[in-house]
């Protein structure tokens, strides 16, 4: 029984489509809150996150991790703004 071998719903990870998202992450960051991209320490956890997701072939939790990520660095970027003020 090959079909119990395999997940339902589970195709080979498209290595190309996480790395998309991730650049776009990022692209994202840049354009609007550059100043977070000065301490890349604060958005780790996301980032292990969506790593370990996109391992897992996991798309919703990798696109999940990527906002925690865009998220972390906003709220960055603004603590810096705050104290620039």
């Amino acid at each position: 029984m090959a079909s119990r071998d395999k997940a339902v719903g589970v195709g080979p990870w498209d290595t190309e489509w996480a790395a998309e998202r991730a650049a776009e992450a990022l692209r994202y960051l840049g354009r609007n809150y550059p100043e977070c991209l000065e301490n890349l320490r604060a958005m780790d956890e996301h980032e292990t996150a969506a790593h370990k997701a996109a391992l897992l072939g996991d798309r919703e939790g990798c696109l999940e991790a990527l906002r925690g990520y865009m998220r972390a660095g906003r709220e960055e970027a603004l603590e810096i703004r705050r104290g620039a003020a």
